[in-house]
């Protein structure tokens, strides 16, 4: 007997939205400290180093992120050379902040790093935060130069509390923020090294375990490896303005 054919069954329209809507997840609001934390120069540390070592720089960053979380500090999240973490209150966040900075200070093939705060309120859900107060975070440490942690006014005021030098920077307009936001730079002081930053890959090292150095003007620059001192012995001019325009 031959086959029937039958065309497929049409979904109405209520039932197809029922079919693609996802579980609701749990959401709770919350307020929080929020801190992004990356690595100045890492784009040039992968030109120099390539792929593989810029993979392990990110992963032992990560790792460090890990090791300087406090009670409540948590990690939100990895992006790429950069860190998203919250703290329950600012004295956590500049706690962790000191504690990240002060393990990459003994990292000799560390890029610098950077650092934004701020203090607001947000939505957490499925081990992610949302949320206004997040996103002005991460522009806040779009400001800071290498090695600097930048705040907003609530941050910096615990800061001051703490005794910690603070440099009110006034207000600054942030790209996709509608009003100026006042910023302070925090004067964490962590170095325990004779530090110096590669001008090539932009990796803190310790002078003491430079493979060398080369004099270009009035200043002397060391080196992480001779394949940096050699970059930068073939176009010294080049590699000193790049490397100012990277840390702006």
């Amino acid at each position: 007997m031959p086959r029937t054919f039958r065309p497929p069954r049409t979904l109405r329209p209520r039932e197809a939205s029922r079919r693609l809507e996802a579980p609701r997840s749990t959401s709770q609001r919350i307020e929080a400290t929020f801190g992004f934390v990356d690595l100045a120069g890492f784009t040039a540390l992968t030109e120099e180093h390539g792929d593989f070592d810029a993979a392990d720089v990110a992963t032992r960053f990560a790792g460090l992120a890990r090791a300087a979380l406090g009670p409540g500090d948590k990690l939100i999240k990895t992006i790429g050379d950069a860190v998203l973490v919250t703290s329950p209150s600012p004295g956590d966040a500049l706690d962790l902040v000191e504690r990240l900075f002060a393990f990459a200070a003994r990292e000799q093939k560390l890029p610098a790093m950077r650092a934004g705060l701020h203090h607001g309120p947000a939505i957490e859900r499925d081990g992610d935060v949302f949320g206004a107060a997040v996103n002005l975070a991460a522009r806040v440490a779009a400001e800071a130069y290498a090695g600097e942690v930048i705040a907003t006014v609530e941050v910096a005021e615990a800061a001051r509390d703490r005794g910690i030098p603070v440099v009110e920077i006034g207000p600054v307009k942030l790209k996709n923020v509608s009003d100026a936001t006042a910023l302070s730079s925090i004067g964490f002081m962590v170095a325990a090294i004779d530090s110096a930053i590669d001008p090539v890959c932009q990796a803190v090292i310790d002078r003491r375990a430079a493979v060398g150095q080369l004099r270009y003007g009035q200043t002397v620059f060391w080196f992480c490896s001779l394949t940096c001192a050699a970059a930068f012995a073939s176009n010294p001019g080049w590699h000193v303005s790049t490397a100012q325009e990277r840390e702006r």
